[in-house]
């Protein structure tokens, strides 16, 4: 395998893991049926690896073996970085007088967490990924560790591979969201997530409390463009991707192409006029966006309510190829004027909806730690009350590969596992051939509507929805 750019190409410093953890050797191994050179399943167990790496059971990225098709790893190492880098002379609108002319300036620190493809390091730790949140006021915040398969600072491997930015929900951190970040990573991306340090919006003023849906775009754009440096060859640096959570989805969307609206809800709330400044219209409205973006996946996405940040003009400027997901009982952010609003408006995007009937909102957050379950207000940040949360994770992973390998590889096979002969789960069948093992994927095509990669019994309570773009 060649090698990628040398260690200096990722700067190491504190990562703010530790590497303690119970030895459990993964292998990867392909099930198939006798006389069928099709892959029934992709299964990591406990085993003689060639290359071993330790991990613990329940890592958020390794599925379970009711996943469909596409959420399994891939066949590389995972390696990890964190770096720190600094945005100078911002606006510091979250200490910033709402009604005042004056914004002061302050050098903005973002650390930013790297999964990449890793050469194997035999006998290696794994990760374990360390986090806290905000508690139930007045109680102070609370810690939770989570493991990883990801070892930190392996050397890298290959090259030109695609960048994945992603963005997580408003007081959240990329610890919460390693069963994307690693499992992505294992299928040949390089994933960086931001560490976007939002205030807390249970004692935040108003102001104080808007001030993400300025910082959010902008700390992606400066993420990605000092990424395509930074990390060299390593990155296909044309070749990019944003994937964003809640407020994150509202950051991937407005960086993505989405162009705000003069009028949008907190155009008055954010200090200075500073959001004001990149609305549709003003000089500097294009420099929120980024430009070359191929794909954007949009998780629960903020930004519909109380109105649309954007509005039916900003929607329709998005031109790169659109992957929502959310569940349609979100009580944080309503459904209706959230993804589905942005999957009817953006008609010049090739855009898909994906539904779970009955969820809340989170849908995009690995299964709560131990330290997190121990009072509903902390679960809820994690865990959904209808739907498994290791499951709802699978079924994301198997149609964001899908949607990634279309829209960054060119692997235009995978489109099938996007386009259903019914856009509701629960109409599909599969007459399976006598002899068919139980856990076989749908193979799709003809004669068969049970959704393409997905288990018997286990295409349930979901729509999947698709529109061409209009030009």
């Amino acid at each position: 395998m060649p090698e990628g750019p040398a260690r200096k190409n990722l700067p190491a410093i504190d990562c703010g893991i530790s590497l303690d953890g119970p030895t459990i050797v993964l292998a990867r191994i392909a099930v198939q049926r006798r006389g069928d050179d099709r892959v029934i399943r992709n299964i990591w167990l406990a085993g003689l690896a060639l290359f071993a790496v330790p991990v613990q059971a329940g890592v958020p990225s390794i599925p379970s073996v009711d996943a469909p098709e596409l959420a399994a790893l891939g066949p590389n190492t995972v390696g990890f970085r964190s770096i720190l880098l600094t945005h100078h002379n911002q606006p510091d609108v979250e200490n910033a007088k709402v009604d005042g002319t004056q914004v002061p300036r302050v050098d903005r620190s973002l650390r930013v967490d790297i999964w990449y493809p890793a050469l194997p390091t035999k006998g290696a730790k794994p990760v374990l990924y360390r986090g806290s949140l905000w508690a139930e006021p007045p109680f102070p915040p609370v810690s939770f560790s989570q493991q990883g398969i990801a070892v930190a600072d392996a050397q890298s491997a290959g090259n030109k591979h695609p960048l994945v930015i992603i963005s997580h929900g408003y007081s959240n951190n990329p610890a919460m969201m390693t069963w994307l970040t690693e499992n992505l990573a294992s299928k040949g991306y390089v994933v960086a997530a931001i560490h976007h340090n939002d205030p807390n919006p249970y004692v935040a003023s108003p102001s104080t409390r808007a001030a993400p849906n300025f910082n959010r775009p902008r700390d992606i754009i400066f993420v990605t463009s000092e990424l395509r440096t930074i990390l060299g060859d390593l990155v296909d640096a044309a070749n990019v991707a944003l994937i964003g959570y809640s407020q994150g989805g509202y950051g991937a969307l407005t960086a993505g192409g989405a162009s705000l609206d003069p009028a949008g809800p907190n155009m008055e709330l954010v200090a200075g006029g500073s959001l004001k400044a990149f609305a549709r219209g003003t000089p500097q409205a294009d420099a929120i966006a980024l430009k070359g973006v191929k794909a954007v996946v949009a998780l629960a996405p903020a930004g519909g309510a109380p109105r649309s940040a954007w509005g039916a003009e900003g929607l329709a400027a998005i031109t790169a190829p659109l992957l929502l997901i959310h569940g349609d009982s979100d009580p944080v952010v309503e459904y209706k004027s959230g993804a589905l609003a942005v999957f009817n408006g953006a008609v010049n995007s090739q855009r898909y909806l994906l539904t779970y009937k009955q969820a809340g909102h989170a849908i995009a957050l690995n299964p709560a730690p131990p330290e997190m379950r121990g009072t509903v207000w902390d679960i809820d940040w994690f865990e959904d009350p209808i739907w498994r949360q290791d499951r709802m994770n699978a079924i994301n992973l198997h149609f964001i590969t899908a949607f990634l390998a279309v829209h960054l590889r060119k692997d235009h096979n995978k489109s099938a596992y996007l386009h259903m002969a019914v856009e509701d789960s629960d109409d599909g069948t599969w007459d399976a051939p006598a002899g068919t093992a139980w856990g076989a994927y749908s193979p799709g095509g003809e004669g068969v509507t049970l959704w393409k990669g997905f288990q018997r019994r286990h295409a349930r309570g979901m729509t999947l929805q698709h529109q061409a773009a209009a030009k």
